[in-house]
């Protein structure tokens, strides 16, 4: 009898767990409700009320900026959402002490390399340990040459005079032909960083303004990245991804046409030999033979040198329309040091120009590229703040609400001022931890250079050449899609006139 019993008993529990996943997978609506439910038996506060029942929506037009605002009035500038077991801060010392002090106790951990894995496999942004000090020596070793910098200056230069500036000019004048920036600087930087990694040319920024199969597939793999860390449950994803349905079913196409285009390539460049090719991939397989993991290395680069360059340029351009002051002054400095008309011959002669670095600065200052960032504690911890931080707890240092902090950079905070980064003209930097937009410590980012170049680069070209006006230039705040990295939810819609 009570073994009969027990095979009942385990039988209607099977029987519950396979009715829960299907009504996760038939009623996506549902699955949310039963998540927020299981929520609100543990947390009734004011900050998971307004979380679950996305009331904060009324008052705000993006999550980062009630994030920001919750952090303001916080005393300590930390915050706990009890619903995601997650701990978002703002207050400097908290981020010195996770991405430097204690470094070893805030790895990305098991739950990140979970949710990107498949994406970004074991690549540089998706590890912890000696794999990740092993990517972070060989590539800083590659990206500190002068060789290799002379080279992504010149990819720059010709994307900007072959490309990017005649299209510019065709869609000059036409008042019934907006033109969407914010897609124009994604193709932008993929040609370019496209070539840098891969000594691969995709051609986005044709006048025809084409498709890449490489590209969307890439876009796609990244925007449900992002799904998944948003997702109300890890559950939902991990059970599409087994039965091969919905986003997971076109994630999965997705990194087949990635891997396979990263493979011929790979392929070409072993037929052709490595030691006359100057791109980081050519580098990085003299020292590599797991292709697999090379794949996983220069899709990580891709990543970066794509998508946070183009987030970097469209936000700075949206200022720039709402400033022309900025635009004649950093037209001005251009005159004054390079000469009228003249084009940057070198990355030097870009590093001169202070006032353009500090606006760049003041840019992702207000719209840092990766709006916030997190980590995984690994033993029980105390912040500098006072904050008990339990072992496994996601912890968030939040890059987008620190640069609306008065307490950081004073009253004037939310103006977008260049001049907060000059002293008697000279560009001068504020330490990681106040402006973690590289991140800092360890982690600081080994591209920041080059991306710095290439967004000056294009800057500098388009405001000496084209007048730019906003279609819709009414919201005081741009609207954010959901990402891995910021994203205008509608573009960057404008109007384009050649100077003459």
């Amino acid at each position: 009898m009570e073994l009969e019993s027990s095979w009942l008993l385990h039988t209607l529990y099977a029987f519950c767990f396979i009715l829960l996943l299907l009504l996760l997978l038939l009623s996506p609506r549902l699955a949310l409700f039963l998540y927020l439910l299981r929520l609100k038996l543990w947390c009734s506060c004011e900050i998971c009320e307004a979380y679950l029942s996305l009331s904060w929506a009324k008052s705000f037009d993006n999550l980062c900026d009630w994030y920001a605002h919750l952090l303001k009035c916080s005393p300590t500038k930390t915050i706990l959402i009890h619903a995601l077991g997650n701990i978002i801060t703002a207050n400097p010392e908290n981020i010195k002490y996770m991405l430097k002090t204690r470094f070893d106790n805030y790895p990305k951990g098991k739950p990140f390399s979970l949710i990107l894995g498949d994406f970004l496999g074991r690549g540089i942004f998706n590890v912890d340990g000696d794999m990740w000090r092993f990517q972070k020596n060989m590539a800083s070793l590659e990206l500190d040459r002068s060789s290799i910098r002379s080279y992504a200056f010149e990819i720059v230069r010709c994307e900007i005079e072959k490309r990017l500036l005649p299209l510019l000019v065709s869609f000059s004048g036409k008042e019934d032909g907006a033109l969407d920036l914010q897609d124009v600087f994604r193709r932008f930087s993929f040609d370019s960083i496209c070539q840098f990694s891969f000594g691969l040319d995709p051609e986005c920024l044709q006048l025809s303004l084409p498709l890449s199969e490489f590209a969307v597939a890439f876009d796609l793999a990244s925007r449900i990245s992002a799904e998944r860390a948003m997702a109300v449950s890890p559950l939902v994803w991990k059970v599409k991804r087994k039965l091969n349905i919905g986003s997971e079913k076109k994630m999965k196409e997705a990194i087949r046409i990635i891997d396979m285009l990263a493979q011929e390539v790979m392929r070409q460049k072993r037929e052709m030999g490595l030691s006359t090719h100057k791109d980081l991939l050519s580098r990085f397989m003299r020292t590599v033979e797991d292709e697999t993991y090379l794949r996983d290395i220069v899709i990580s680069f891709l990543l970066a040198g794509r998508d946070t360059v183009a987030s970097a340029l469209t936000s700075f351009f949206w200022l720039l329309a709402k400033h022309p002051e900025i635009q004649s002054a950093i037209q001005a400095e251009a005159d004054r040091v390079l000469g009228p008309k003249q084009e940057p011959k070198s990355f030097e002669q870009i590093e001169q120009l202070h006032y353009l670095q500090a606006a760049v600065y003041e840019s992702m200052r207000l719209y840092p590229p990766i709006q916030f960032d997190s980590k995984f504690c690994q033993q029980d911890d105390v912040f500098p703040d006072g904050t008990f931080v339990k072992r496994g707890t996601r912890v968030t240092y939040h890059p987008y609400a620190m640069g609306r902090m008065e307490e950081i950079w004073g009253p004037d905070c939310l103006e977008f001022k260049p001049e907060r980064w000059l002293r008697d003209g000279v560009f001068f930097s504020e330490n990681h931890f106040k402006y973690p937009i590289f991140q800092g410590g360890f982690r600081v980012c080994l591209g920041k250079e080059m991306a710095l170049m290439e967004i000056r680069s294009v800057c500098l070209s388009l405001l000496r050449r084209f007048h730019f006006k906003l279609v819709s230039p009414y919201h005081s705040t741009p609207r954010f899609s959901p990402g891995l990295t910021s994203t205008f939810r509608d573009g960057l819609l404008v109007w384009v006139r050649e100077k003459r």
